[in-house]
């Protein structure tokens, strides 16, 4: 249990499960919008993210990074991180994935355009944590409080 719990004290940690909380709001949303409401697909799922990213922002501010920034000072800097990191992250795995394709010619495109979105994800999480540290919610003087 103390394991647990020095695990959970790691603002790295904590990133992780706020993102899983609002993958599963924003999605769960998504699905709610699309299936339910029968509204289009790029509403839904803009609408899904959206409420997902208002999600992770106060999570994130208030339990991942414990900061004290006021709302106007990091809602700004909160989404030039999120397009950001998705347009970087989702971009270089894209063009990794295109470069070595004339290479991997036995694999799928399908399985290659798959690939470069779980590369593209892994990117955008360390992107987006970095750039909530030290960015969004970093607190002159201190950072994260003496947690990592």
């Amino acid at each position: 249990m103390n394991q647990i719990k020095a695990w959970l004290s790691g603002s790295f940690a904590r990133f992780l499960l706020v993102g899983l909380f609002n993958t599963l709001v924003g999605l769960s949303a998504s699905f709610v919008f699309f299936n339910l409401l029968h509204l289009n697909y790029w509403v839904s799922t803009f609408a899904g993210n959206t409420i997902g990213a208002i999600v992770s922002f106060i999570l994130n501010r208030t339990f991942t990074f414990r900061s004290n920034v006021s709302v106007g000072r990091s809602w700004w800097k909160f989404a030039i991180v999120i397009m950001s990191c998705y347009g970087l992250s989702y971009g270089a795995s894209y063009l990794l994935v295109e470069t070595v394709s004339p290479f991997m010619t036995s694999l799928s495109a399908d399985w290659l355009h798959n690939a470069a979105i779980l590369i593209g994800n892994g990117l955008y999480t360390i992107g987006n944590y970095l750039g909530h540290k030290f960015f969004t919610f970093r607190t002159h003087g201190t950072r994260d409080h003496g947690t990592t």
